[in-house]
């Protein structure tokens, strides 16, 4: 895919579980970005007081005025749904993104292909130092920034 001349998607995921048969999805953050240009966002997250684990309340205590709240993992997968239409998705192709993506058609990718950077648990930092990007509590900034310095 040609990033500089197509739309994309960037997106990531914090599931309660690897499997969305026992997890929900705690938030859903993406940018829709059109020819290397951020065109809208997409935040949203499970409503507070249906997240069983304290751990995961502290973990998004940030920005709450940011983003839209729903009452399911399905109603935020149908919102998703209908914000992406048909555009193709550049994912953190970890095993639970996979998993609750299973029901999403659209093309999608590994972002780390075009960031010639491999995924694992340190990838945001390794990423944070390599472009010298500033910290954020959104990762999908940050992966944006980094392929604006890569591809551009």
């Amino acid at each position: 895919m040609n990033l500089k001349k197509e739309r994309f998607i960037i997106m990531e995921l914090i599931p309660t579980a690897l499997n969305p048969e026992r997890g929900e999805i705690v938030q859903l953050s993406a940018l829709k970005i059109n020819g290397m240009q951020l065109e809208d966002r997409f935040d949203y997250r499970l409503n507070e007081e249906l997240i069983p684990y304290k751990s995961f309340l502290e973990l998004i205590n940030y920005d709450k005025d940011m983003f839209k709240y729903l009452d399911s993992t399905e109603q935020i997968l149908n919102e998703f749904k209908k914000w992406i239409g048909d555009i193709p998705v550049l994912i953190m192709d970890n095993i639970y993104t996979i998993n609750y993506l299973k029901d999403i058609t659209n093309k999608t990718e590994s972002i780390f292909n075009y960031l010639n950077i491999d995924n694992n648990d340190d990838v945001i930092e390794r990423l944070m130092d390599k472009y010298h990007i500033e910290p954020t509590n959104h990762v999908v900034d940050i992966l944006y920034e980094s392929l604006i310095q890569e591809i551009l």
